[in-house]
């Protein structure tokens, strides 16, 4: 766990603007375990970050009392959400995880967070290297990074990793955090109704252990 110190240096954030399209209903608002997949989002960022705002305005989601804004890029994808994010923030360094990541563990972000403080000067970003390559939706940004983000936007850069090209990138490489991942399935999204049966399968398993 973070010194206090150093905890208020961070905020969180869970983006959910996704159109839900394979899914076929709001993703977000799936429950595993009884309750929403935003909402445990939320908590978990919370948990860790001692914060969590929604970047995605939904009626519904601030009906279960999340604090919601709406994204400046709406569109443009995740990386509208982080841009919009840094924007907000007051923090040096934010969490920003999606909303469709259910099997992130709160000892995995605890770690992720705790990385921040300790960074090499002019990092702008944290993020997780995967097999399969960068894992930027769930990843620790400097709210100085906001700047070069924008303007990756704003020259019609859509796709995170690209979004990212001109920052300083801290990688956590697969040695560092698969410890927090015996499953094999930390960084796995919930796309499709199949993925959701997975997912209601293992969490509800989990939880009742």
């Amino acid at each position: 766990m973070l010194p206090v110190e150093d905890r208020c240096r961070i905020e969180g954030f869970v983006l959910a603007g996704g159109k839900s399209s394979r899914m076929g209903q709001d993703k977000a608002l799936l429950e595993l375990g009884g309750v929403a997949l935003i909402e445990r989002a939320a908590r978990l960022a919370e948990s860790v970050a001692g914060s969590a705002t929604i970047i995605g305005a939904n009626d519904a989601f601030s009906a279960l009392g999340l604090r919601v804004v709406e994204d400046d890029w709406p569109g443009s994808g995740p990386l509208g959400g982080i841009a919009t994010a840094l924007r907000m923030s007051d923090a040096e360094w934010n969490l920003v995880i999606a909303c469709d990541l259910p099997y992130l563990t709160r000892a995995w972000l605890e770690f992720l967070v705790g990385s921040a403080p300790g960074a090499e000067t002019g990092v702008g970003a944290i993020v997780p290297m995967n097999e399969r390559g960068a894992e930027p939706l769930c990843a620790m940004y400097a709210k100085r990074s906001e700047p070069a983000i924008r303007a990756a936007l704003e020259g019609g850069t859509r796709k995170v990793t690209d979004g990212l090209a001109s920052l300083r990138v801290k990688y956590l490489e697969p040695a560092e955090w698969k410890g927090f991942d015996s499953d094999g399935l930390l960084f796995k999204n919930m796309n499709s109704p199949e993925d959701y049966t997975e997912a209601r399968r293992r969490i509800g398993g989990r939880e009742k252990r």
